[in-house]
């Protein structure tokens, strides 16, 4: 059975120089960068996909975002969006086996350029969907000035990845200067990704969009298992905060109901648990599969034969399973079936 890793990073040599170039203080990305030798060399990645059997990966640009390295400069931005996309197009066309699509990255601050740059990735590159963040330089996704992006995604009928985003400069408490121990990824992720998720919800973007598909990163972070908070929880919107307006909000459906509307991936690092809670959310239907390599805490891909493994030990009926492993990927990213097949044999 073929299997589609969906949520990949992978820095293409031209645009990682470029990066290097316009960025400032990328001391830490710079050397992380390098100590994981497989997220940009590239016969080193390709070695690491060939130890799976009917195994491939769609590629997408690594942390830092766009807006980061530009420092809000919209056309430094859409400069960099544009040597990644071509990066990793270059990359799927000369690999096609092992790396059958790509995730264009979008240069949201750069306006109707920035979706402009999404259409011109789509058709003219040949990507299969978009990767953007979870914030824009701190601006939440469901500001007006970003409206143009989703109904040009809307559109277009490819997928949207949301990739969590927040540095150790985002503070646990309001008294201290940065967050410590790593809080601002262990927790702070998660926490990103389900706030974006809910303004999406609120800003009624499912309603003006009907044909939007929204990937979530890590399983849907803390919405499967605040599904109850979610759920009668929001039943009672308002009941909580004094002087809320609960006619101002202008979505059509429970709330609840909308965040059945996204899709998630599998990556939450091999945990059973997370797994098993995330599927019950979303079901079969709503889940790709995705590793996030390569961020193993081990020279081996340990995410993705973790990953694999739990998703094969869980006893789900084999229809369930080419769903997740491949057959929502190749209906969400329109990729060709038969192609596949015959690269995989």
């Amino acid at each position: 059975m073929m299997r589609i890793d969906a949520f990949n990073h992978f820095f293409p040599a031209g645009y990682f120089k470029k990066m290097t170039e316009v960025g400032s203080d990328l001391k830490d990305i710079a050397s992380r960068a390098r100590a994981i030798k497989s997220i940009h060399d590239l016969d080193t990645r390709l070695r690491v996909v060939e130890q799976f059997p009917d195994y491939a990966q769609i590629l997408s640009l690594p942390a830092p975002t766009l807006e980061t390295l530009s420092q809000g400069r919209p056309e430094v931005a859409l400069d960099l969006a544009k040597a990644g996309n071509d990066g990793l197009a270059e990359l799927v066309a000369k690999h096609p086996r092992h790396f059958p699509g790509f995730l264009a990255q979008v240069p949201l601050t750069a306006g109707d350029a920035g979706a402009a740059e999404a259409e011109r990735a789509i058709k003219d590159l040949g990507a299969a969907g978009v990767q953007i963040y979870t914030n824009v330089g701190g601006k939440p996704l469901d500001r007006p000035e970003f409206e143009g992006f989703f109904a040009a995604m809307n559109k277009i009928g490819k997928p949207i990845w949301i990739h969590p985003e927040r540095g150790a400069n985002r503070p646990d408490y309001a008294d201290e200067q940065k967050s410590l121990y790593e809080i601002w990824w262990t927790f702070g992720w998660p926490y990103e990704t389900s706030v974006a998720m809910a303004r999406i919800v609120f800003a009624g973007l499912f309603d003006k969009h009907p044909a939007i598909k929204i990937i979530t990163h890590h399983y849907g972070a803390m919405i499967p298992f605040f599904e109850g908070r979610i759920g009668p929880g929001l039943d009672q919107l308002g009941a909580r905060t004094t002087g809320f307006d609960k006619s101002s909000i202008g979505i059509r459906n429970r709330p609840f109901d909308y965040f059945k509307m996204f899709y998630a991936d599998t990556a939450v690092f091999g945990s059973r648990a997370a797994t098993e809670c995330g599927l019950a959310f979303f079901g079969a239907d709503k889940t790709v599969f995705a590793s996030d390599a390569p961020f193993d805490p081990e020279k081996g891909p340990m995410y993705i034969r973790e990953t694999i493994k739990v998703i094969e030990s869980l006893g789900l009926p084999q229809a369930d399973l080419e769903k997740i492993f491949h057959g929502n990927a190749e209906r969400l990213l329109k990729l060709d079936q038969k192609s596949l097949t015959a690269k995989a044999a």
